[in-house]
């Protein structure tokens, strides 16, 4: 992903980064020969971090100038940003003084032209870790749950790990983020922002409720289906039976902007299925890779290591909302269970469901009409 002159029109495509997103706190209210020192001050530490200069001679990092911070895109591992967070976090706090707060978060990016015909980047990848950066105060390294939840897995990283929940940002949005810090690195208070009570907005809390029912109950279901029937025949035993792979949901509106609503099932969902003990669930970190890869099914389980797959569709129009789920035996390429939820979100008692219990060739979910 490097800049592109000269008017050539750019190919643009949709790959998985770790972005680590600067800010320095209070900025607008420095002096004018103040912001300029303090930016200066910034982008000498950041230039001098090991992790960033590693990434850059590698061709691995892109850099991102805003006018009081950066956003540094890291396309080989999250690790890369979160070294980088911490060796820029220990530079300032020794001597630096650069009131800063920092965000992280690994998700879709794609390469826009800008009005100079430069590539740029965009992307919810970049989004999110500005809205977990935006939840955190001056020293905080704010990471996003899908980050902290593969750092987690490490030693090294899990005792710096402090979950925060969940934050309420712009348009009523729900971001769940842990904090970072150790000795020497981060900042250990409790945010502003998470001290006062959370304020769901009406929309946002109408919407997500009748979706959190009928997920929990579709939970329910796959959690039986895995935990009691039985073990795969010896051919089919190389992944964990107790295993599963949430793929990132299609988007069956007209409305592209409908997008987050999938994704947002789709979270929930696996957020439920992470907390079923002896179930191994993959993080959305790691399915994202696969939201528009042409990958089949068994490819899929067998880089993810899995030996069943959720797949679903999720169409919204108005208060209404229909989910297609269905489980995939990828041994068999069988569907072991299929479901769809009809929901009129602005009524939490309206419920329509099909479920379909079975054992034959799978299915893809179709768009269809929503219920009347």
């Amino acid at each position: 992903m490097k800049g592109n002159g000269g008017g050539r029109k750019a190919k643009l495509r949709l790959e998985i980064a770790h972005v680590l997103v600067i800010d320095i706190v209070g900025y607008s209210k420095f002096l004018i020969d103040e912001q300029s020192e303090t930016l200066q001050k910034l982008n000498q530490v950041v230039r001098q971090a090991a992790a960033v200069c590693e990434a850059e001679a590698a061709g691995e990092l892109i850099r991102l100038p805003s006018g009081d911070g950066m956003a540094l895109v890291f396309t080989r591992s999250a690790e890369a940003a979160v070294e980088s967070a911490l060796a820029i976090s220990v530079a300032l706090g020794a001597g630096a003084r650069v009131p800063v707060r920092m965000g992280i978060h690994s998700g879709p990016v794609q390469q826009v032209v800008d009005v100079d015909e430069r590539i740029n980047i965009a992307g919810s990848g970049i989004n999110i870790a500005q809205r977990g950066m935006d939840c955190g105060d001056a020293g905080h390294i704010l990471l996003s749950k899908c980050v902290a939840d593969d750092l987690a897995q490490y030693r090294r990283w899990q005792p710096s790990l402090h979950d925060l929940g969940e934050c309420e940002v712009k348009h009523g949005v729900l971001v769940s983020v842990a904090n970072l810090y150790g000795e020497g690195f981060g900042n250990p208070a409790t945010p502003e922002k998470f001290k006062a009570p959370l304020k769901i907005s009406p929309p946002f809390r109408r919407n997500w409720i009748p979706i959190a029912l009928a997920t929990a109950g579709a939970v329910i279901v796959i959690a039986a289906l895995l935990f009691f029937r039985g073990e795969p025949a010896p051919s089919a035993a190389r992944a964990p039976a107790k295993s599963i792979a949430v793929l990132p949901f299609e988007n069956l509106s007209n409305d592209p902007a409908n997008a987050y609503f999938a994704e947002g099932v789709q979270e929930e969902i696996l957020t439920r299925l992470s907390k079923i003990a002896d179930l191994k669930a993959i993080s959305r970190n790691s399915t994202q890779h696969f939201k528009s890869a042409p990958a089949t099914l068994p490819q899929i389980a067998q880089q993810l290591g899995v030996a069943h797959i959720l797949e679903s569709g999720v169409q919204k129009s108005g208060e209404k909302v229909r989910v297609n789920v269905q489980l995939i035996d990828v041994a068999t390429d069988a569907h072991l269970w299929a479901e769809t939820f009809d929901r009129q979100l602005n009524d939490t008692r309206s419920v329509n469901r099909r479920s379909r219990f079975s054992v034959g060739r799978r299915r893809r979910p179709r768009p269809g009409a929503l219920p009347r």
